[in-house]
């Protein structure tokens, strides 16, 4: 495995590389986002590493950049913004993961082989989910709402696929986490909201009948139902 990482903390990025080199992870690391796409062209990576706050092209910048061309290999944000804004944007622009600093490494490490096998192993099936007026085909990836197109990211792609798959079931946040992400840290709970909220704006906002629904205390559900 080789992974890429945008740090201009010299010592933590020394240290990052040092770490991930003796769990058998080959690193190279870059301190700006212009010297990022300068590596990037001499290699092939299986994961991205994107601090936010670097010189030249900050980590957004470079995420957006990089999900022009590439839609499917992880990136994992590492970086000191911890407000729900800081992540939605990041998310928003094709992250797949966002850990707040300091952390601690072996969950990095945990977070950086769930991507990983997340990517190797896509969504396994030859079927087609339809729920009312909305439509998944899991063959093609794509997802339909009253016949338009929907752009969903991987992510926002698997969630909505899992709570299909729970014919109306309430799935926990819980639950959710450990299919999508495949850790149990507690960090990733306010993730899930945050691509609740994504798939939200996208399926339901424009439609009079809401699809998704909050069960509180519980979880979330898909369903017709009212």
């Amino acid at each position: 495995m080789k992974a890429i990482l945008l740090e201009d903390d010299l010592i933590l990025s020394k240290e990052v590389i040092n770490f991930l080199n003796s769990m058998d992870i080959e690193c190279d690391a870059v301190f700006d986002g212009e010297l990022f796409f300068r590596q990037q062209k001499l290699n092939a990576y299986d994961i991205y590493l994107l601090d936010i706050n670097v010189p030249k092209f900050n980590g957004l910048d470079v995420c957006k950049k990089i999900r022009e061309t590439d839609k499917n290999t992880p990136i994992l944000m590492l970086t000191a913004y911890r407000d729900i804004q800081d992540k939605m944007d990041a998310f928003n622009m094709g992250a797949d993961d966002y850990l707040v600093k300091p952390f601690h490494f072996d969950e990095l490490y945990v977070r950086i082989l769930a991507l990983l096998r997340r990517s190797a192993h896509p969504q396994e099936t030859n079927d087609i989910i339809v729920i009312k007026d909305l439509e998944i085909n899991t063959i093609d990836l794509k997802v339909k709402r009253n016949g338009v197109t929907i752009d969903l990211t991987p992510k926002e792609y698997q969630l909505l696929l899992i709570l299909a798959k729970a014919n109306g079931r309430t799935l926990s946040k819980h639950a959710i986490a450990e299919q999508i992400w495949d850790v149990h840290f507690d960090s990733n709970l306010n993730t899930i909201e945050v691509y609740i909220n994504f798939l939200r704006k996208k399926i339901d906002k424009e439609h009079p009948d809401k699809l998704i629904h909050t069960r509180p205390g519980f979880g979330y559900y898909l369903s017709a139902e009212k």
